[in-house]
């Protein structure tokens, strides 16, 4: 039961990616494909209706966590206090940007939001990322399952190791990369003139860095976390995962040489998806692998809630999710299509 909670966290949590993602991503890259307010108003425009309903998902996600792994919800709020609140800010920050941006007809007053607006996306794309890699190389935990990182050290990985590490910090970039690539094909998909046009661009542009991310992090992750590329090599059938970030990456590059936004937007759906699934198989049955020692590592089945609990939530879990879904399904068709600009709100 516990193994089946740590399927759907990760289900959860690669929903939130996929979902807000984009949104992430047109934020980094607005300044790019955006050069007039009204532009950028058509790039707010595009996340405009869907934004809020996408962080639900890192909401519901905190809240599998707190109840399906209540040791790690404990551990992780702890020792990643100062950064957890780094990317609160920032996702408060985020929001009141997009709402307030079209509150006053002002130059002045909608710049200064835009700015806001991009600067904070691109900062939380970089600390989700960091977060991700921090999980993956591991936490100092000691005999009660506590620890505490700074915010960086040296930036070395080792045992004196902060929060942020070259590691760390690579995979930071490499999600920054990611989710602009992902941005970027949303705003493909759903803009028009020369919004659109720009997109493409810089999606073209982005996806080179992409590649190169993505094999960089898989000769190094191994290297860092020798767990993951053990599972790799005493079960094989895991490469599925990373062969389906490879087989997206390389299909939205197709479908964009062929103009064709859709495809490639799905693409890169599934390159987030495998790359996601492939640190989680790579990381089983770790939830938070111990830099100081293996026997204080927090792992699905100690660090899981008791068994009856899981049982019953989980009959909770599948009717919340159907009516999540049922839900998300309504508001994305409703919205479906391109945006057009109208005046500086969406």
């Amino acid at each position: 039961m516990a193994t089946v909670w740590f399927c759907l966290l990760v289900f959860m949590f690669a929903m939130y990616v996929v979902l807000d993602g984009f949104d992430l991503g047109a934020g980094a890259v607005a300044f790019l494909v955006a050069r007039t307010p009204e532009e950028r108003g058509q790039v707010i425009g595009s996340i405009g209706p869907l934004w809020d309903g996408n962080e639900v998902w890192l909401v519901a996600a905190g809240g599998t966590l707190y109840f399906a792994f209540p040791a790690l919800y404990a551990a992780s709020f702890s020792g990643f206090y100062l950064p957890l609140m780094f990317v609160l800010w920032l996702l408060i920050l985020r929001g009141i940007a997009i709402e307030f941006r079209g509150e006053i007809a002002n130059p002045l007053w909608i710049d200064f939001w835009d700015v806001v607006f991009s600067v904070s996306s691109l900062l939380l794309a970089v600390l989700l990322g960091a977060a991700l890699g921090n999980v993956l190389r591991g936490a100092p935990l000691n005999e009660q399952g506590w620890f505490f990182l700074p915010l960086w050290t040296n930036l070395r990985v080792g045992p004196q190791a902060g929060i942020l590490d070259w590691y760390t910090v690579i995979v930071g970039v490499a999600a920054l990369l990611s989710l602009a690539l992902h941005g970027a094909l949303w705003l493909a998909l759903k803009t028009e003139g020369a919004v659109e046009a720009r997109a493409k661009d810089a999606a073209r542009l982005v996806w080179g860095g992409v590649f190169a991310a993505t094999i960089v992090l898989a000769v190094l992750t191994p290297w860092v976390q020798p767990h993951v590329g053990e599972r790799f090599t005493s079960q094989a059938w895991g490469w599925v995962f990373p062969f389906l970030a490879l087989a997206g990456l390389v299909w939205a590059r197709l479908r964009l040489t062929q103009g064709r936004a859709l495809g490639a937007f799905l693409g890169s759906c599934a390159y987030l998806i495998g790359m996601l699934a492939t640190a989680a198989y790579g990381l089983y049955p770790y939830v938070l692998p111990a830099t100081t020692g293996e026997s204080r590592a927090l792992t699905v089945m100690n660090a899981a809630a008791a068994e009856y609990g899981l049982r019953i939530g989980l009959a909770w879990w599948i009717p919340g999710m159907l009516l999540a879904t049922g839900y998300f399904i309504y508001v994305y068709r409703s919205f479906a299509g391109k945006v057009r600009p109208e005046g500086n709100r969406y």
